[in-house]
């Protein structure tokens, strides 16, 4: 196993199929912005990603998530899905979505060979929900995409709930509470400075710690460790049921010292921290004729040289009165 300069191996490769999405979320891609979407030529086929992801398997990746953009936005993902799960060593292969389209896909990812899915759900409030996807539509599409995953045996279901305070921050309890009636794990997320598009200002943060605290005022809790050292939640189960909820503090208590998530982008680019200015192309030698064994020490290489710890950085400058904007990759282009 390849350690980069912290001692962190490589566990979790999460695959971005496509840069294109079918939402206008607010603190990733909002609208009113300019895009430039990349041609198919440029997209990694599924053969090429498959490859790839056979090498990141050999120097340690466990698990495999498809992101985007919106991954059920590119064509025969299913196909991609069933490459994928024929890779031997993947313990957990699973694929995160805005869910406006997984209703009619689910039986099929699930037949492919996918475990689970995470679903995007920023509010229950039609408005709310419209306002903050950039679309204007209702959220009843996607509750019933999440139900077709359960029935399809595609969980533990997940879902991720980004907090902007003065937004959505008072339904907090309320989505706590519906997805808890259902056994869904609900994660809470800090709003993120990913990007450079969505207009972060700390005082759009809501923390970790208020939003379990507002949740265990009504549905009390107990804590739960992490699973592993790598998890990016902290961890709470309810004390009546034992479904569990879960808060990502990635602002205000960053986990970076033991992040091992390598991002592979749509356009086949190594990027080793979400919120990274510049990756390494593997398309390039890929395309070019490079065997599994150069590819295989580019990637060692590249992942040798990582010192990345952006949000401790983050963190760190405005204990010391802000953080100025930085060039960064965008989220669409990289996935979560």
């Amino acid at each position: 196993m390849v350690r980069d300069q912290l001692g962190r191996g490589i566990g979790d490769l999460r695959i971005s199929v496509i840069d294109r999405c079918n939402h206008r979320c607010t603190f990733c891609m909002p609208a009113g912005k300019q895009y430039r979407f990349l041609p198919r030529r440029e997209l990694l086929t599924y053969e090429e990603i498959t490859r790839l992801a056979r090498i990141f398997v050999a120097l340690g990746a466990r698990k495999i998530r498809l992101t985007g953009g919106e991954p059920l936005v590119r064509s025969e993902i299913e196909r991609l899905v069933g490459m994928l799960a024929g890779i031997e060593g993947i313990e957990d292969l699973a694929l995160t979505t805005n869910g406006r389209l997984l209703a009619g896909r689910a039986g099929e990812l699930a037949a492919a060979g996918l475990d689970r899915v995470t679903v995007s759900v920023e509010s229950l409030d039609d408005e709310t929900y419209g306002r903050m996807t950039g679309i204007g539509q209702p959220v009843a599409p996607v509750l019933e995409g999440i139900d077709a995953a359960a029935r399809a045996g595609l969980g533990p279901i997940k879902i991720n709930t980004v907090v902007q305070r003065g937004v959505n921050d008072h339904q907090v309890v309320e989505l706590a509470r519906y997805f808890k009636e259902r056994g869904h794990v609900v994660r809470f997320i800090e709003f993120m400075d990913v990007g450079t598009l969505n207009d972060w200002r700390e005082a759009d943060v809501l923390s970790a710690r208020e939003i379990i605290d507002r949740i265990a005022r009504e549905l009390p809790l107990e804590p739960l460790p992490r699973r592993e050292a790598s998890d990016t939640a902290l961890r709470f189960r309810y004390l009546d049921d034992g479904v569990e909820v879960g808060a990502i503090a990635s602002v205000t208590a960053p986990f970076c010292g033991a992040c091992t998530r390598a991002r592979l982008s749509s356009e086949g680019a190594l990027y080793t921290c979400l919120f990274a200015a510049g990756g390494l192309d593997l398309k390039e030698p890929l395309r070019a004729g490079a065997d599994d064994r150069e590819l295989e020490a580019a990637i060692r290489r590249c992942w040798a040289q990582r010192a990345d710890r952006y949000s401790e950085e983050r963190e760190e400058r405005m204990r010391l009165g802000g953080a100025p904007a930085e060039p960064k990759v965008e989220m669409y282009r990289i996935g979560g």
